[in-house]
């Protein structure tokens, strides 16, 4: 019997600004969306020095090809 594997893509993204002050109601509002998408966040580390939130989230790869870019890089 061959058990499935499993198979991720992960998305990495730098939250936050160093010009203005980072409201916990924005970072809710992206996070939610991000579990609309079927993306769980995994790590949030702030950067040293910064009010940046670095943000590490993984969903099931269920295309055979990996997803489009949706989002700002």
């Amino acid at each position: 019997m061959m058990t499935e594997i499993t198979k991720w893509e992960y998305r990495v993204q730098t939250w936050g600004s160093v010009w203005r002050s980072n409201k916990d109601e924005d970072l809710e509002m992206l996070l939610n969306e991000w579990g609309e998408e079927g993306w769980e966040v995994i790590s949030a580390e702030r950067s040293p020095n910064s009010e940046k939130v670095k943000l590490i989230a993984k969903r099931n790869l269920t295309h055979p090809r990996r997803r489009e870019h949706s989002w700002p890089g």
